[in-house]
């Protein structure tokens, strides 16, 4: 019967409202109203109030069955935003949209036509452009940077002629920097919130940054070998992953809930609980490894010797690595202080873009400098390979070569030929055997010889205690076997080596 009689009311109701006309302020008793809320018909009935345009009637029914029915928690929300927006009560409309956004993150319904009225107050934008995809010049210009980053880490790992570990380091040094970025990209452009599992995603290599260029700088500048007991290093980015995995494996409303539990409380959505306290290690660990960097860059440019183009490479990274690390800390004090715009905030972006288009252009331009000597010769699109020499080309093949025959000794290894050199050289044969006879007047092999028999002369005259055997020292220069080796040395220096070394010690 009980129903029936709330069905009797409404119609009731219905036709009262029809006799006295849609504009009428027919009021319903306090009585009837508290049991029509009640009644599972009471949002068709608040409904009915909305499509009459009756804002006030309709908000104050919305309400109530807000309190009541959890169950149309969302359609309540949804109507009370559009009610409101009828009546140009942005703040309270925008006010219900995010209530809504919290509860179901339907941006769709930012775009709904009931809010065209108050889509250009301050308000309504500022909601469009927290919660809505949008493409700003900063988006667009961090995406290219980390797209380009990308396409470099790629392009050095296919190139061969760089040191295979020179070529991890600096590969993934470039990846953080662009992976970063390309995160800020979809923070920036509300992406994050298409895609929740974004969240924090960059996070993890936040103690990279310094430990990658550290080892990069200690393999090119002083040769070093990577060591198994360097995983140290890893630590501190092994115990943030950890304290990151519970997050990780989140689903993807719980992380839109951490989100938007951010947004709430004035804070950047990204970026985690522990924010203050991540961005101080992460400046120590920067200024550590930035010191211990100089240090390897000062004492090499003493110790060992390096053309001044190539120097300058060296100089460029560490000066660009030092600029964001100021950049950093900048960033550090914004965040701190809940500031996530303007151009200081952007600053330590730009910085990592201009390491990233850094390496890309010498990538681009002169691959061979990640192995710490610069050559012009261009790997992606091959410039001299086939063309004759300039003045100017002869004079960088000459410096590349006097480098890697004093530095890199490459005259010690025993299949060393006109072809591996030229590769190396990243040029022709005929290149560089014309390099070879105008700048030092000999042929490939009395070249190599001669570079050889002057090592075997030193390792003779300071084998006081004649522990070394002629072969070994024959093999150490880069020679096959001993027959080669004492005709060589003999047409050299007039001696046999076993007469040199008794001739010095003799001297000695």
């Amino acid at each position: 019967m009980e129903p029936q009689k709330n069905l009797l009311l409404l119609s009731f109701l219905f036709i009262s409202n029809l006799i006295f006309g849609m504009n009428s302020t027919f009021e319903i008793s306090k009585t009837e109203e508290i049991n029509l809320i009640f009644s599972k018909d009471s949002l068709k009935w608040a409904n009915y109030y909305y499509n009459i345009q009756n804002y006030p009637k309709a908000i104050n029914l919305y309400k109530k069955g807000l309190k009541q029915d959890a169950k149309n928690e969302h359609v309540y929300l949804k109507r009370l935003a559009l009610s409101e927006a009828g009546l140009n009560n942005e703040t309270e409309a925008v006010s219900y949209i995010e209530s809504l956004l919290g509860l179901s993150f339907e941006t769709d319904f930012i775009n709904h036509e009931g809010f065209d009225d108050i889509r250009n107050t301050v308000a309504f934008k500022r909601l469009e452009k927290t919660y809505t995809p949008n493409h700003s010049f900063w988006s667009l210009l961090y995406l290219l940077f980390a797209v380009v980053g990308m396409y470099t880490a790629i392009i050095l790992n296919f190139n061969k002629k760089i040191n295979l570990s020179a070529r991890l380091l600096i590969s993934a040094f470039v990846f953080v920097h662009s992976f970063f970025i390309f995160h800020i990209t979809l923070v920036s452009s509300n992406y994050q919130y298409e895609y929740p599992h974004s969240y924090l995603m960059s996070t993890c290599f936040s103690f990279l940054y310094g430990p990658l260029l550290y080892f990069y700088f200690k393999k090119t500048v002083q040769r070093y070998k990577i060591r198994s007991s360097d995983i140290l290093h890893l630590i501190p980015t092994l115990l943030l992953l950890i304290y990151l995995i519970p997050i990780y494996v989140m689903p993807a409303s719980e992380k839109m809930e951490l989100m938007l539990h951010r947004l709430r409380n004035g804070l950047n959505p990204f970026d985690s609980e522990f924010l203050t306290l991540l961005v101080q290690l992460k400046l120590v660990s920067l200024v550590v490894y930035g010191l211990l960097i100089g240090k390897i860059y000062y004492s090499g440019s003493k110790e060992r010797p390096i053309q001044k183009s190539g120097r300058r490479w060296q100089q460029n990274l560490y000066y660009i690595h030092v600029l964001y690390i100021f950049a950093y800390a900048a960033y550090g004090i914004l965040i701190s202080n809940t500031i996530a715009s303007g151009f200081l905030y952007h600053f330590q972006v730009l910085s990592m873009a201009l390491m990233v288009l850094y390496v890309g252009y010498s990538a681009n331009i002169q691959p061979i400098v990640f192995n710490g000597i610069l050559h012009y010769g261009n790997q992606l699109f091959p410039k001299y390979e086939k063309s004759g020499l300039t003045s100017s080309l002869s004079l960088e093949l000459k410096e590349n070569l006097e480098y890697l025959l004093n530095v890199d000794k490459i005259y010690k290894e025993n299949n060393i030929c006109l072809e591996i050199l030229a590769n190396k050289l990243n040029t022709t044969r005929h290149n560089t055997s014309q390099i070879i006879n105008e700048h030092f007047n000999l042929s490939f092999h009395e070249l190599i010889n001669t570079y050889r028999i002057q090592e075997a002369k030193e390792l003779l005259s300071a084998d006081y205690k004649r522990n070394l055997n002629i072969i070994d020292i024959a093999y150490e220069v880069g020679y096959n076997n001993k027959v080669t080796f004492n005709k060589a040395f003999k047409n050299a220096t007039q001696l046999t080596p076993s007469q040199y070394q008794r001739a010095a010690l003799y001297s000695a």
